[in-house]
């Protein structure tokens, strides 16, 4: 864990790069690596989609929907930004379709915790709901769904997280990892979920004479992009299409107030948005709200068309965002406290790391943290109750979260009263007094299942960029090369520089100006919070390169994701 991480080179499928018309042979090693190989593989035009109809289920849904347009419809959510842009997304098309009578209730993570409860369901039952919809959430809510059913409300399900052995009593159910579902892309973000729900019901609608309906979804993909990236989900090419178009409305000043309002409140410019601005800048602004206090305040944000509602509303979850960095800060130097007194003679194949005092909504970005220090993965836990800890698992590549987590639930029954998820991220209800016994486990399984798994932390590389590609005009290439993301990663590039210029910036962040040893100009560098002993003559950097924007000016800026004085192993 101490040292340099490894650097490998990123592999290209078949050995050979493509000519592809019009592209940087550069840029088309990167786009072969991530296996595009045709051009049509990045035109990013919604006639690109995977068909709506291709989604298993979803003509039943249509059918809820239309068979209820008369009564009121309720929506559950979820606590973080899939959840809350797949609620403002549902609400808003609904209304434009015509549904006068429509709701929502997000679950408040602290009293009633993640999903269809039953106890949610008593409380959307008060509004005698004619349907109940779920969306990014409700493919284990096994009771809940069971619930509604003893009062008599239908649930349509639609989510996206992988179902478990037994499937809700629901109306409907939507979800493109259905067991044997054909749907071509089974990467759907919640929001993308109901993005085809919406869209099988806009087209319904204008086939029974509402004209313009099957537009109108589309017109609201600045939310579906926002909530693809911020739940980094894989961008296989059908999620690229739906980040693509939806960030072109925002640059394009099409979108939502809440999100103008958002991207403001971050200092980000809407018209020159990437992905990277939603997932770090807009998402966690968003997430802040659920992890701390009720999402409902960044669903509302999400829903206003008044632009002073929506600033006011951001510059809330700002400061709640704020308070979220504070409490993490503090978590995060206890959790890393607690890695460095394990021994690193028998260290766990799976780290699991609890403090009583912990902040539960907390947990998953403590366990983030710590992935990224020990290169494996983790579970962080805090205390949800007197007797219950609340864990929230981040794994690696070639480790199944969710798949680890069920093979610990088979091995030793009443271990864990709930979990679910996907293969990085997954979530767990355990008894307090089986941790330590969990904490073992989990090492266990992990090794039983995955013996070969790559703990080394190991940078993937696109290989070095000759110096005259170390300019604004090739940063700017790479910068509309995307959407860069989850399974699609933006470029990193490696290189030997000479060190012109140091010094520590912000407390943590080291400020560089580097020139390639090979030759050439020299290029302003950043390294966020590695700030530490200060560097002499040749460096090894392993960055990104980016186009900076300081006052309307632009300029190529490295992003450091590692430094190392040349020589080092």
């Amino acid at each position: 864990m101490n040292g340099p991480r490894p650097v490998r080179l990123r592999a290209v499928p078949g050995g050979s790069v493509p000519a592809l018309e019009g592209i940087d042979p550069v840029l088309a090693r990167v786009y072969a690596a991530r296996g595009v190989t045709e051009p049509g593989d990045l035109d990013y035009r919604l006639t690109q989609l995977a068909p709506v109809s291709a989604l298993d289920n979803v003509d039943a849904a249509v059918r809820l929907l239309l068979g209820n347009r008369d009564r009121r419809i309720t929506v559950v959510g979820d606590f973080d930004v899939d959840g809350a842009t797949s609620t403002a997304l549902f609400l808003r098309c609904l209304a434009a379709f015509g549904f006068a009578d429509t709701g929502y209730v997000v679950p408040n993570r602290f009293e009633y915790g993640y999903g269809l409860s039953p106890e949610i369901v008593d409380v959307a039952a008060k509004d005698s709901p004619g349907l109940i919809v779920t969306v990014d959430n409700g493919i284990s809510s096994i009771a809940g769904v069971a619930r509604a059913n003893e009062l008599g409300i239908p649930v349509l399900v639609t989510d996206h997280h992988l179902p478990g052995n037994e499937l809700p009593d629901a109306a409907a159910i939507v979800n493109p990892n259905l067991a044997g579902s054909g749907f071509p892309s089974r990467h759907l973000a919640g929001v993308g979920v109901a993005f085809y729900v919406l869209a099988a019901l806009g087209r319904a609608l204008e086939n029974d004479g509402m004209d313009g309906a099957a537009r109108i979804p589309a017109g609201f993909l600045d939310l579906v992009a926002l909530g693809t990236v911020a739940d980094v989900v894989t961008l296989d090419k059908n999620n690229r299409v739906l980040v693509e178009q939806g960030m072109r409305r925002i640059r394009a000043g099409r979108c939502v107030a809440g999100i103008s309002a958002l991207l403001a409140q971050a200092g980000r410019s809407a018209s020159k948005v990437v992905s990277a601005d939603l997932g770090f800048f807009v998402g966690p602004r968003l997430n802040a709200a659920g992890r701390l206090e009720d999402m409902a305040i960044g669903i509302e944000c999400l829903l206003t068309d008044d632009p002073g509602t929506a600033a006011r509303h951001a510059a809330v979850l700002d400061g709640i965002n704020r308070e979220r960095r504070d409490i993490e800060t503090t978590m995060r130097e206890q959790a890393f406290a607690a890695v460095e007194r394990l021994d690193p003679a028998r260290f766990p194949s799976c780290v699991c790391v609890y403090d009583a005092n912990w902040h539960q909504g907390v947990v998953g970005l403590i366990a983030s943290r710590v992935k990224e220090r020990c290169h494996r993965p983790v579970i962080a836990f805090a205390r949800e109750s007197d007797s219950r800890l609340k864990g929230s698992a981040r794994s690696v590549p070639g480790v199944h979260a969710r798949d680890l987590l069920e093979s610990i639930a088979t091995a030793r029954p009443g271990l864990i009263e709930r979990f679910g998820g996907h293969a990085m991220a997954a979530g767990l209800t355990l008894p307090e007094a089986h941790f330590a016994e969990f904490a073992e486990l989990a090492s266990r399984q992990l090794e039983r299942l995955y013996p070969d798994a790559d703990f080394s932390g190991a940078l993937i590389a696109d290989g070095s960029l000759p110096e005259q590609a170390l300019a604004l005009g090739f940063a700017r290439s790479l910068r509309d090369a995307g959407p860069w993301g989850a399974g699609f990663p933006e470029p990193l590039w490696t290189g030997d520089f000479e060190l012109l210029e140091q010094r520590v910036v912000g407390e943590q962040h080291l400020k560089l100006r580097v020139r390639p040893l090979a030759g050439g100009g020299s290029v302003d560098a950043i390294a966020f919070n590695q700030a530490g002993p200060a560097y002499r003559g040749g460096v090894r950097l392993a960055y990104r390169l980016d186009v900076n924007d300081y006052r309307g000016v632009e300029s190529a800026q490295l992003i450091v994701e590692q430094i190392s004085p040349l020589g080092a192993a």
